[in-house]
């Protein structure tokens, strides 16, 4: 088969974002992700976005509210935390998974704490 190379190499690049979508994260995990939200060395995502408990909210990007509902596919939440540049090119948020700021693990867990948001 020609495109079996291409079929694992896209299941392989789904597999951080599919092992949690079917599992329910347990409060340690979602405690993990809001610290990476709220770190300024980390997501910061508060620079730019509003979060309900998150103190000197920015107001460059939407507020961080109906997660799920704005975003019901997970991966594609995902993706926007990822490399914001892949959709839109002009994006003025960073890249933190693809400039290596977060982990892929890192980008699941806050991914994760959006979704209770």
């Amino acid at each position: 088969m020609k495109h079996s190379g291409f079929i694992a190499a896209a299941v392989l690049f789904m597999l951080p974002s599919l092992g949690q979508a079917g599992a329910k994260p347990d409060q340690a995990a979602l405690e993990r992700g809001k610290a990476l939200a709220f770190d300024s060395n980390k997501g910061n995502c508060l620079a730019c976005h509003m979060i309900a408990d998150g103190e000197f909210p920015g107001n460059l990007g939407p507020p961080m509210i109906q997660m799920k509902e704005r975003f019901p596919d997970r991966a594609a939440l995902r993706e926007q935390i990822w490399d914001a540049s892949a959709k839109n090119p002009k994006s003025m948020m960073p890249p933190f998974g693809k400039n290596g700021v977060l982990s892929g693990e890192e980008v699941d867990l806050i991914v994760d704490y959006l979704y209770t948001l």
